[in-house]
């Protein structure tokens, strides 16, 4: 405990006198004893950190509350992990983005007349193998034979997919699904250029495989992109939590208590206010 007299005076109209009785001073000395308990100053230091505050700014920007309670260091880890986090996210997301244009047009293929992946090249075998070569059937679903025209534009999709008998449906070209079904079930495998297995579709071509790795891969980097965005969630939180603790940590760490004092002197008993403080370590 240090304890440190702040300031001192004596006040000339209000000086005890003692009788020499024990009994008589003390009771004299103890009317005369004022001692403030409380100070509000205490209460309202600058140097008191709110805990609350410190929270709310580390859950905003992870690393603030930190600076706010001068927790340097701590605030330097908080914030590059934070960095390091979002860098993470928004790379990893472009390669997911790059990477699923890059299969995509793999299937569609748009420099090859035969292209990759063909949804009438799908359409064909399923009738061939499904419908025993219904040319009533086959007329319905193939709407157009120019072949200068995309796939995708000479299907009508609503006859297609009523002939369909696998357990998924193919959705329109150029939607999400679309580009996954063909790379993931068996039932279109028949769509693919270097497919020859016939009424067994259970037979993976290379390309069928090929793709499918593409896929995985755009699949692995969004992965990792959203991991990146879970970690920035609890970094924020972690941060805040820790804030709340810093400040509460640096408040106990110094504890200051003003009170007054009554000193005896010669001539009476003087009133010193006195600062207390005690520095935990």
């Amino acid at each position: 405990m240090i304890s440190a007299f702040v300031f001192g005076q004596e006040n000339p109209d209000n000086k005890i006198e003692l009788t020499g009785s024990l009994f008589a001073d003390s009771k004299i000395i103890s009317s005369n004893y004022i001692e403030l308990n409380r100070n509000p100053m205490a209460d309202d230091l600058p140097s008191k950190k709110s805990p609350v505050l410190s929270g709310v700014l580390s859950a905003i920007i992870p690393g603030a509350g930190q600076v706010y309670n001068e927790d340097w260091w701590i605030a330097g880890i908080f914030v590059a992990v934070e960095a390091a986090l979002i860098t993470t996210a928004i790379t990893y997301d472009n390669k997911g983005d790059d990477q699923t244009e890059f299969f995509e047009n793999y299937a569609d293929d748009y420099n090859n007349p035969d292209h990759n992946w063909s949804v009438v090249r799908y359409a064909e075998w399923l009738v061939e193998f499904e419908y025993n070569n219904d040319p009533e059937l086959l007329n319905r679903i193939i709407i157009s034979n120019d072949p200068n025209l995309p796939p995708w534009e000479r299907i009508n999709w609503a006859e297609l997919n009523a002939a369909e008998t696998g357990s998924h449906n193919l959705p329109p070209h150029g939607e999400q699904q679309y580009y996954e079904m063909i790379g993931k079930y068996h039932q279109y495998a028949g769509g693919w250029n270097d497919y020859t297995g016939g009424a067994n579709n259970s037979q993976i071509s290379p390309n069928f495989d090929y793709y499918s790795g593409l896929r995985g891969q755009a699949n692995d980097y969004y992965n990792t992109s959203s991991t990146a965005v879970i970690g920035i969630y609890i970094n924020h939180l972690l941060s805040a939590a820790e804030a709340v603790w810093g400040a509460t940590r640096f408040n106990n760490n110094l504890a200051v208590n003003f009170r007054v004092e009554p000193i005896n002197t010669a001539t009476g008993t003087e009133l010193i206010p006195t600062l207390n403080m005690k520095f935990s370590f």
